[in-house]
């Protein structure tokens, strides 16, 4: 139920099964809750078909379409999952079914209401992005070894800026650090040897989804 105590509902871009291709669960099959809208426009944004539009769902139906796949990892993601109040009773009523959940967030929004059995997955914005203002650092303390940390990168001036902030707040030591290039701005293998010249201690990732299936929506 909502606040007001009419039942939940969520404007919804996409549910569909694919495999993880972030973060340490990737390769791991996964069902996939995107909803609709975001406050950003990250200058490498890949999903701006969720910007808008999308279906009004039920907190029932959502549930039921998870279930319908018989895949216990779930990903909410956006857009800007949190940018909806009803995404944090989803996030819980996921985990209430038993569901192993992540939710990856733009990182300008407060996570400090998420339920605690969510792995928080948040982006903290490069300038190449466009959006490092809007980057909420008072989400950072609430950070666990739970939680993972992503940085998108789009160039050695992007690298030498997360250098700093991963020296400045500690923050391999409040969970896993992610380091990703952007697709056709910054090849992979420069990002590489810029973390094994300076020996940080995060972990690269590439999109495996991409690898894979291209930019397909929904995939």
């Amino acid at each position: 139920m909502s606040s007001t105590g009419r039942p939940a509902a969520l404007r919804i871009t996409e549910i569909f099964h694919s495999l993880q291709g972030e973060t340490s669960r990737t390769g791991l099959p996964t069902v996939f809750v995107r909803l609709t809208g975001c406050p950003l426009r990250c200058s490498w944004c890949d999903t701006e078909y969720a910007f808008t539009g999308g279906t009004t769902r039920s907190l029932d139906e959502i549930l039921a379409e998870v279930a319908s796949y018989q895949c216990p990892t779930v990903c909410v993601t956006g857009g800007e999952p949190l940018s909806q109040k009803n995404c944090l009773p989803l996030l819980t009523a996921l985990c209430d079914a038993g569901h192993s959940v992540s939710l990856e967030t733009s990182g300008a929004l407060d996570i400090a209401d998420v339920d605690p059995r969510v792995s928080r997955i948040v982006d903290l914005k490069a300038p190449g992005s466009g959006e490092e203002a809007r980057n909420l650092l008072s989400n950072i303390p609430l950070l666990t070894p739970h939680d993972e940390l992503k940085l998108v990168i789009a160039s050695e001036a992007d690298y030498e800026w997360a250098r700093a902030k991963i020296a400045e707040h500690r923050l391999t030591e409040r969970c896993p650090v992610l380091l990703a290039p952007v697709q056709g701005q910054l090849k992979p293998a420069d990002l590489a040897a810029w973390i094994l010249r300076d020996r940080l201690p995060v972990r690269m990732q590439v999109q495996l989804h991409k690898i894979i299936w291209g930019n397909e929506p929904g995939r």
